[in-house]
């Protein structure tokens, strides 16, 4: 029972009892000043959320972006072969340039520092050519962008202001399924809209697009706009930010998800300290016990894991920390670090705390017999070092879309340009100006993004190369190798930005 209630019901029956006198004179005065301050709630309702809401509006803003016009190349099919006459590609159509349209939406977010840093959801931010904040005060200020996480769907994002109301921040893990939480946002450009609802369970999985998932799941409503909000408990204090909603519809169906702040402290901290986060990894691919049971029946397998509960490990990655602690693909992790493990979203949770380096001790189950071992944690490149960001200056080029009429000129349907270089990792391959990159690691290069992804999606792996494929401006083909093996210091953690 909430402890308010509690101390409300005793205050009640020392009030209405006969021998009241003798009841509070039998009580310490520290014990009646308690009693005393304990916020009643008015006849009907369990709890008052009126100082939860007030306490916590101020600090959720509401975010508008606009994401520019932008040319792009479609490609048309052609299924009755015109353009295999005409144009001679088998068919496959042809590429035209079109204007995609300005585009708006909108979300929300929560202020965590008084000179405004605010946390919100990646997907709020990641496209937004320009970032417009309003506190709930109307002030307006421009925003920017500190750093992403795709992988649990958080951003930070900063505005030039002082003396702000950030948002007081406590534990998730605290959070009991039945507890009473407001989610707070601007759904459907609505601001400072709260709704009430109970935290419906906790550490779930949706298997949607993102791959750490461990939600609190409520039944607050949430909508479209209220994404980077606030879900506060009833005491103003943040325990998840709104990211996402279960409905066939778009609209609220009875169940909302937050990201726990358990993650969004790591995260945060991660992006303002290192650029980027630390991710750390346990090197399996598992699930429920529960849902592997289920798995089996529908097959007709009787399964006797020695467990109902827990993450059964169906594969074991190669040269990663579990394989080097001895686990095997069959085995059931039972805790970490002391932790019960029920389902994955828990495990999730826990590794999100983690930077690569740490230590964790494994309880695990392997033919019904319990055993334990210590796991070094890697990230993604196998290693237990600090990855630092690639980026523009790291790579040392400035890469440019042909024009049309550069793809008339030398006939080719895509291609970046290589406009400027200077020392970085393109020149030491020998790249020089007016290249033309075609391809890298065999995705065809059309925007300047996809160059950038692909070097992320490199640098992130554990062979941290670039393949190349180019022409000179004569058609000459060429291939290059950049290696970003060697962007992060030797065996020395991340220095933390100031």
């Amino acid at each position: 029972m909430n402890k308010k209630l509690v101390g409300t019901l005793a205050l009640c029956a020392i009030l209405s009892s006969s021998m009241t006198a003798v009841a509070v004179k039998a009580v310490d005065s520290k014990t009646i000043d308690a009693l005393a301050n304990v916020e009643t709630s008015a006849p009907g309702q369990p709890v008052d959320l009126t100082y939860a809401a007030e306490k916590a509006t101020n600090s959720v803003v509401f975010i508008k972006v606009t994401v520019n016009s932008k040319q792009q190349e479609v490609q048309y099919f052609d299924p009755f072969g015109f353009f295999d006459d005409f144009f001679g590609n088998g068919g496959r159509g042809q590429r035209q340039q079109q204007e995609t349209p300005k585009r708006q939406g909108s979300g929300s977010g929560v202020i965590l520092t008084n000179d405004g840093y605010i946390v919100t959801n990646n997907h709020v931010v990641a496209d937004a050519d320009e970032i417009l904040v309003k506190l709930n005060d109307n002030r307006e200020f421009k925003g920017r962008i500190i750093g992403t996480d795709k992988d649990t769907d958080l951003a930070v994002i900063k505005i030039e202001a002082k003396d702000l109301t950030p948002i007081k921040v406590a534990s998730s893990d605290d959070l009991k399924v039945g507890e009473w939480v407001l989610a707070i946002g601007n759904p459907y450009g609505l601001t400072s809209t709260v709704t009430a609802g109970i935290v419906s369970a906790k550490a779930r999985s949706l298997h949607s697009q993102n791959p750490v998932e461990s939600f609190i799941q409520t039944d607050a409503a949430i909508n479209p706009g209220n994404s980077g909000g606030a879900l506060v408990n009833a005491n103003g204090e943040l325990v998840g930010i709104n990211a996402m909603l279960y409905s066939q519809t778009g609209s609220y169906s009875g169940y909302g998800f937050a990201i726990p702040t358990t993650i969004m402290n790591k995260v945060v901290a991660d992006i303002k300290d290192f650029g980027s986060v630390q991710r750390a990894l346990l090197g399996i691919a598992g699930t429920d016990v529960s849902n592997y049971i289920d798995q089996q029946k529908s097959k007709g397998k009787d399964v006797d894991l020695g467990t109902v509960s827990g993450v059964y490990v169906s594969e074991v990655t190669s040269d990663g920390a579990a394989e080097a602690g001895g686990l095997e693909s069959g085995d059931v992790i039972l805790s970490v670090d002391g932790k019960k493990i029920e389902k994955f979203g828990e495990l999730q949770e826990i590794l999100a705390t983690h930077h690569p380096g740490d230590k964790v001790k494994v309880v695990y189950l392997r033919n019904k017999k319990e055993h334990s071992t210590t796991l070094v944690l890697r990230n993604a490149q196998g290693t237990t070092e600090q990855i630092q960001n690639v980026d523009s200056d790291t790579m040392g080029a400035a890469l440019r879309p042909l024009s049309d009429e550069e793809k008339q000129e030398l006939g080719l349907r895509y291609g970046l340009v290589v406009s400027n270089i200077k020392a970085g990792k393109m020149q030491e391959a020998g790249i020089t100006k007016g290249i033309i990159i075609m391809q890298v690691n065999d995705k065809e290069m059309r925007t300047v993004d996809d160059f950038y992804d692909a070097v992320k999606a490199a640098n992130m792996s554990t062979d941290r190369v670039l393949w190349i494929r180019a022409k000179t401006q004569s058609g000459r083909n060429l291939s290059f190798t950049v290696e970003l093996g060697d962007i992060k210091e030797d065996a020395a953690p991340a220095k933390k930005k100031k």
